[in-house]
Order: C-alpha cells, then structure tokens, then sequence
C-alpha cells in the first residue's frame, strides 16, 4: 500500500470514528420513548451506519466513495427523525 494512501485511509478513520461515536449515541438520547416508532427507527439508522463502516474497512475504505455518501444519508436521516420528534413535541 502506498504511503499516500494510507495516509488517506488514516486520515478517513480519524474523520470517521467521532462521527461515528457521535451518531450512535444521538439516537438514544433525541428521540426517546414518547415516539417508539421513530426510536426504532434510528436504532436502526445506527445500526446500518455501523455496518456500512464495517463494509468499509473489510473492503480497505475501497467502495468509490459510496459507503461514505452513504454514511451521510444515514446521519441526514437521524437529524430529520430527531427533527419529526421534536416537531411532535411542539405539537
């Protein structure tokens, strides 16, 4: 492997794992029991973020750049169930 790209691939982890820590502990604080169905549902967005991540380094981060895209549209789908949920609230 090329110094050039395990420094990308080392630079891609350490972009990744606060992302990563930070999505997975997101859903069980935001949603919460008032909305079970949206609760279940970011369990599960957490759940195939993780093995989107687990894809990525069983493949050495060599997917094109989907998992990460992909990883994105997980965490923009967090932000919109926490965002139904706290609209709920308010409502």
């Amino acid at each position: 492997m090329s110094k050039s790209l395990t420094r990308a691939l080392v630079l891609v982890a350490a972009i990744t794992v606060p992302l990563t820590v930070a999505f997975a502990r997101e859903p069980k604080t935001n949603v919460g029991h008032r909305h079970p169905n949206l609760d279940a549902a970011q369990n599960l967005a957490v759940k195939a973020f993780e093995k989107v991540e687990a894809a990525q380094r069983a493949n050495e981060f060599d997917l094109g750049g989907h998992a990460q895209r992909a990883k994105e549209a997980l965490k923009v789908a967090s932000d919109e169930m926490k965002a139904a949920a706290e609209f709920a609230n308010k409502h």
